[in-house]
């Protein structure tokens, strides 16, 4: 059954400030406890999740073309002009709609759950691209610590595209609290370690992805219990570390087939 669209006329309503900070502000989520989901990539991959938002939002246009799944999709629907939904969005070419959730509720992690460890990643861009690698490869855990980028944030949200909805997600962490996992932490080097494409990957492990600029902290080199270094015949002195990660966590997933 269709919920009957609430109109929202006014660019100073109390929810559309909120829906403007949201979408705008990369750790508004954590003060408020929601988490807006911008476009209909990301709302269709909540849904197929089977996970359902706490309101839909439309634009006036966006209504109009919406099909019956989307519009059936939440308990409250508003529809709002397409200029004070073009307000809202963070985007240069503003959806037709979006998605309020609630913050799932922050999880202990896992210790025996195949992991991806950000430590201190600062690109949204590359925490997201992880975020997909981590969904597609078998990863079911993301550990962020101290220092990475949000990762509900608009940026990363847009950059994980859904992958978010398949994956436990814990963030704020410091280096003490990585002693809850029992998987072994695995970190690639430069020059140390086995090839990748020739190592003997463990099952479940931990993947350690470091800062850009500085790499993994020197508190997880001293825990990781192996290294590997990833071919490069052309020569290039390091990859972007969301395409190292890629090929980290695709290796481990070819090594279990």
């Amino acid at each position: 059954m269709t919920v009957e669209p609430q109109d929202i006329l006014s660019r100073d309503n109390p929810l559309v400030k909120e829906l403007r900070a949201l979408a705008q502000d990369n750790t508004a989520y954590r003060r408020r406890g929601r988490v807006w989901l911008d476009g209909d990539h990301l709302c269709r991959a909540l849904l197929a999740r089977g996970q359902r938002p706490a309101i839909a939002v439309f634009s006036a246009s966006g209504w109009l073309r919406a099909d019956a799944e989307l519009l059936r999709s939440a308990p409250r629907v508003v529809r709002l002009p397409d200029a004070i939904m073009a307000s809202v969005s963070g985007l240069e070419s503003p959806p037709a709609m979006g998605f309020v959730i609630d913050l799932p509720d922050a999880p202990d992690l896992q210790p025996d759950a195949p992991t991806v460890v950000l430590d201190r990643l600062q690109d949204a861009g590359n925490v997201g691209s992880i975020l997909r690698s981590a969904a597609a490869f078998g990863f079911t855990q993301v550990a962020a610590l101290k220092g990475t980028a949000a990762l509900w944030s608009p940026k990363v949200l847009r950059a994980g595209m859904g992958a978010h909805f398949g994956l436990r997600l814990v963030e704020g962490l410091a280096f003490e609290d990585l002693a809850t996992l029992r998987v072994p932490l695995l970190v690639t080097s430069s020059h140390q370690g086995e090839w990748l494409h020739r190592a003997a990957l463990p099952w479940p492990c931990a993947w350690v992805m470091g800062h850009e600029g500085q790499g993994v902290s020197e508190t997880l080199m001293q825990r990781a219990q192996a290294f590997v270094r990833i071919a490069q015949p052309g020569g290039e002195e390091s990859l972007n570390v969301g395409a190292a990660a890629a090929i980290c966590l695709h290796a481990s997933a070819a090594a279990r087939l």
